[in-house]
C-alpha cells in the first residue's frame, strides 16, 4: 500500500496474542491513518510501537457518548480513521457497530482488513462442528439472568461460541452443563501465544477440571450441538396429526406436525387422509 489512506473508517483486525499475526496490509494502513480509533491507548501503543509508526489515537469504546461519535464521523468526509480492539476483529462484542452504522447514514466510506478472531480461531481448536455456530458473547454475570439467556438458545442446533474470564468459568461450566445437558465442548485459552492450551471433553468434566482452579488469560469456551432428538412414534405422530386435524386442514396438519417432529411430511399426510375419513 503505498500513498495516502482513501478518506472514510478503516476497520483493522489486529492480533490476539502473536503480534506476528498481523497482517502487511494491516500494518501500513495503521502507519498511514491520521488517527487511531482505539479501547486503550496503552494496548495499541504496543502494537503501533512493534510497527514503527506514530499515529494520534483516540479512545472509542463501551463509554464513548452520542456526541464524541458525531464528532469522529465528522471527520470521516476528509481523514481517514481506523478502528481498532485490543485484540482481534472490531464490532465482535464490541460496540464499533454503532459507529460503522453512523458512517454509513453519513455517506462515508468503510473498508475492512479481514484478520484474527478469537471466535474462529477457538472454532479451529475445539474440533467441533463448525457448519453453524452461534456466538453469544459474554453471558450475564448473575445467575437468574444467565439461566435466562441459556433457556433461550437451549435447543439452537449449532454449536455455541462464547467468552468467559478464568474466575467465573467453572461456574459458567457447570451452568452450562445443568441447563443443556453434558454436551462435547473445549475451552480454549492464551490462543496464539506461548502458552495456548485448548481443553477438551464434556461440560461437566471441564467444570470439575476448572472448578478449584480458575485458569488466566482470554478465555472462549465452544460448546457443540445438542443431540438428535428421539424420533417420534406412530401413536405419538397420530395424537399430533389428531389434534392438528382439529384446527387445520390435512395439508397444512400434516405439515405442522412434519415441521414439530421433524418426519416425513407426504407420509403424514397420507395418515392425516386416513383419520380424517
Amino acid at each position: 500500500m503505498e500513498g495516502r489512506l482513501p478518506p472514510g473508517l478503516h476497520v483493522v483486525a489486529t492480533p490476539i496474542g502473536n503480534l506476528g499475526d498481523l497482517s502487511p496490509r494491516a500494518a501500513e494502513t495503521l502507519r498511514n491513518a491520521g488517527r487511531i480509533l482505539v479501547e486503550d491507548t496503552r494496548v495499541t501503543a504496543k502494537l503501533l510501537a512493534h510497527i514503527g509508526a506514530k499515529v494520534p489515537m483516540i479512545r472509542y469504546d463501551d463509554h464513548s457518548s452520542e456526541a464524541e461519535r458525531d464528532a469522529i464521523v465528522a471527520r470521516l468526509g476528509n481523514e481517514a480513521i481506523a478502528l481498532v480492539s485490543d485484540a482481534g476483529t472490531p464490532l465482535i462484542s464490541d460496540p464499533g457497530y454503532k459507529l460503522v452504522r453512523a458512517a454509513r447514514a453519513a455517506g462515508h466510506a468503510v473498508h475492512t482488513l479481514p484478520g484474527p478472531s478469537a471466535v474462529i480461531a477457538a472454532l479451529t481448536l475445539a474440533g467441533l462442528p463448525t457448519d453453524r455456530f452461534l456466538f453469544l458473547g459474554f453471558l450475564p454475570a448473575k445467575a437468574k439472568a444467565r439461566s435466562d439467556a441459556l433457556a433461550e438458545i437451549a435447543a439452537v442446533r449449532a454449536t455455541l461460541v462464547l467468552y468467559e474470564s478464568g474466575p467465573r468459568l467453572g461456574d459458567t461450566l457447570a451452568a452450562l452443563a445443568q441447563q443443556l445437558g453434558d454436551r462435547d465442548a473445549a475451552v480454549a485459552r492464551e490462543i496464539s501465544k506461548l502458552y495456548e492450551e485448548c481443553a477438551t471433553g464434556t461440560l461437566s468434566e471441564l467444570a470439575a477440571r476448572y472448578a478449584n482452579a480458575p485458569p488466566r488469560g482470554e478465555i472462549v469456551v465452544v460448546v457443540g450441538p445438542p443431540g438428535q432428538p428421539p424420533t417420534a412414534s406412530s401413536d405419538e405422530a397420530d395424537a399430533a396429526l389428531a389434534e392438528a386435524l382439529d384446527r387445520l386442514p390435512p395439508a397444512k396438519a400434516a405439515g405442522e406436525v412434519a415441521k414439530r417432529l421433524r418426519l416425513d411430511r407426504k407420509s403424514l399426510y397420507a395418515r392425516a387422509m386416513e383419520l380424517k375419513r
